[in-house]
């Protein structure tokens, strides 16, 4: 019981400390989203053959639901599958609030999302390219429709109020209280994550010792870089908060890293399964998200990439 309050009182004093930085970065996040969503979605609907270089960008920035957007696109064919996978191997997900708490050396952070949007972009091309070598690139026609019919969303019913008169102040201003309700929910969201996460690692380095630790993870980077991509996938933002404090822990070597974080789309992956109709091209895009993060990772691992920036 001593040792389990110890180490509880310890994880509180870490993160508690990261609480200011967390609720700072996801303010600015949620005010980007909040004023230039709808713009980010023209330009990528818009991108055409560009769509990996358009989405791998995108992708990267520091705002929420952009891999959900992308896969909800593609669901109604209005992006390839090449963008949708550009996307989600670029998104950042919970990685750039983690390391800006952390106060991480810029250059840290720039370099690992300068790898992610790499990845996305080459992987993005190559499988448009390919399915259009192979004649499967689709029916070239946009699905909506089908989507909204799947989906039960009315989308083409008109909106019963646009906003007009008096109402637009208090609409103003309830969009930036909806502003910051929502990067207080996030900070909170994320903080419980690492709050859980460090006491679950200190309790783990008590109990285990860091120098076994390391054996089983950082000595043996090819079973981490599966293990890594595997948590990845996992469609919440604890698997990523877990993969950034265990590599800036010096836990996770930088291929089991970005093996992790390649494939922690947000919940990219969880909104394409909802709402595209093929199964079957859901698993296909799955696995293939999980074999490329794998394969980066264990580049990174074979070339004995210390930390990147």
């Amino acid at each position: 019981m001593e040792l389990l309050l110890h180490v509880l009182e310890h994880s509180l004093e870490d993160t508690i400390k990261l609480v200011p930085f967390l609720f700072v970065t996801y303010l600015a996040m949620e005010a980007l989203e909040h004023s230039a969503g709808e713009r980010v979605q023209a330009v990528v609907e818009r991108s055409g053959k560009a769509g990996p270089v358009v989405g791998s960008l995108l992708g990267a920035l520091p705002q929420c639901g952009f891999s959900a957007m992308a896969a909800t696109l593609y669901a109604g064919r209005v992006v390839t599958v090449g963008t949708l996978v550009a996307v989600i191997l670029s998104t950042s997900d919970e990685m750039v609030p983690v390391f800006l708490a952390h106060q991480e050396p810029p250059a840290h952070l720039l370099a690992i999302m300068a790898v992610k949007i790499v990845v996305g972009v080459a992987v993005g091309f190559a499988v448009d390219a390919a399915l259009r070598a192979a004649r499967r690139a689709g029916d070239g026609r946009v699905h909506i429709h089908e989507l909204c019919e799947r989906a039960h969303c009315h989308c083409d019913d008109e909106p019963a109020d646009h906003g007009h008169g008096h109402g637009h102040d208090h609409s103003h201003a309830h969009g930036r209280w909806a502003i910051v309700r929502s990067a207080a929910v996030h900070t909170v969201q994320v903080g419980v994550w690492i709050l859980a996460i460090t006491f679950a690692f200190g309790l783990l380095i008590e109990l285990v010792g860091t120098e076994a630790l390391a054996a089983a993870l950082a000595n043996h980077p090819v079973r981490a870089t599966f293990v890594a991509a595997l948590v990845g996938l996992i469609p919440n933002c604890g698997a990523s908060v877990a993969i950034t404090e265990l590599y800036l822990e010096g836990v996770l070597t930088t291929g089991p890293m970005l093996a992790g974080l390649l494939a922690s789309g947000g919940v990219g992956l969880l909104v394409l399964w909802r709402t595209n109709a093929s199964a079957r091209q859901n698993v296909a895009i799955t696995g293939f998200v999980y074999a490329v993060a794998v394969a980066v990772g264990l580049v990174f691992a074979a070339l004995g990439v210390g930390q990147l920036g």
